[in-house]
């Protein structure tokens, strides 16, 4: 590698469970926000600890699906502001450079592309993006299931001027060599996500929430519409330790099962593919916790 290889954090609802936070749905990883903080700065610090170089705001869950409608109403923007906080405090505490993204999750449900209702996108987004703004350094427009959802993201966020990273999740049902094409979850191509994340100016596009089976034809779809634009974008994956999930199944809509074959060892045999396709920017999604961002940093991603 003649770049060193941007290392992301682990999955954050996942690894709070781990660490004895309180967790349970419909909340998700917004609960130990509401009721225990210092957990969160707990997971936030060993990510950083096993050499993670950008740590995400633990604001995925502060949506109306998860903590219901009064409480955002009420509380949404306090605790976006306080996921960004937690995140900063602990970046600036690391002794190096550790970068922050501000996590602008799916609105309406992860995997439910056809639930986005552009009606409301902005009033929703607008209450993340004020919250997070003072303590980010980037934004995570993330599990983003349909070009609909990364263009509301965008406008939410074009006035900050801070960079704008986005992450589509990807069809896992379908083994790679029987899809014709690389696909999002609402059934449009990543190639078109490609050609959106340039017109829109993305400084990364991102597959996260996905098996990593389905990662490598996405990251070759990628790089060839790049490089067809002339455009150095990087690249990276973030990719999960579920089994395939699609359409009906809705991400944390209950505690799914982890995969028992993707220990850090495994996972980082794949995060190496994922480099050598192409991939600048690897990290981890649902599952894959702080001994796989250790094994990514220490072992199978030295510079």
């Amino acid at each position: 590698m003649s770049k060193k290889t941007i290392i992301l954090d682990g999955g954050m609802g996942r690894e709070l469970e781990r660490v004895g936070a309180p967790f349970r749905q419909p909340e998700w990883s917004a609960l130990a926000l509401i009721e225990a903080p210092q957990y969160v700065r707990e997971v936030h610090d060993g990510y950083i600890a096993a050499g993670a170089d950008v740590i995400t705001t633990n604001s995925y869950a502060v949506v109306p699906f998860h903590i219901g409608e009064e409480r955002f109403a009420t509380e949404g923007s306090r605790l976006a502001a306080l996921s960004g906080t937690i995140a900063r405090d602990a970046a600036d505490a690391a002794g190096r450079k550790v970068r922050v993204a501000g996590s602008l999750p799916p609105l309406f449900g992860s995997y439910q592309p056809d639930l986005f209702d552009p009606s409301r996108a902005a009033e929703l987004l607008d209450v993340l993006v004020e919250g997070l703004s003072p303590s980010v350094d980037l934004w995570l427009a993330e599990t983003q299931s349909s070009l609909a959802e990364v263009k509301a993201a965008y406008e939410a966020i074009r006035a900050t001027g801070k960079p704008f990273w986005i992450s589509f999740t990807l069809r896992d049902d379908i083994a790679p060599e029987d899809m014709p094409e690389a696909q999002l979850r609402s059934g449009e191509t990543v190639a078109e996500g490609a050609r959106l994340a340039a017109e829109l100016g993305a400084q990364a596009l991102l597959f996260n929430c996905a098996m990593p089976e389905v990662m490598d034809a996405a990251i070759l779809a990628a790089k060839q519409v790049f490089d067809a634009l002339g455009k150095d974008i990087p690249i990276g994956v973030y990719a999960n330790a579920f089994p395939s999930q699609q359409d009906d199944e809705e991400a944390n809509a209950t505690v799914t099962e982890i995969r028992a074959d993707l220990d850090p060892d495994a996972y980082g045999e794949w995060a190496q593919r994922w480099v050598k396709n192409g991939a600048a920017i690897i990290g981890g999604c649902c599952g894959i916790g702080t001994p796989h961002i250790h094994a990514l940093s220490n072992r199978y991603l030295c510079a």
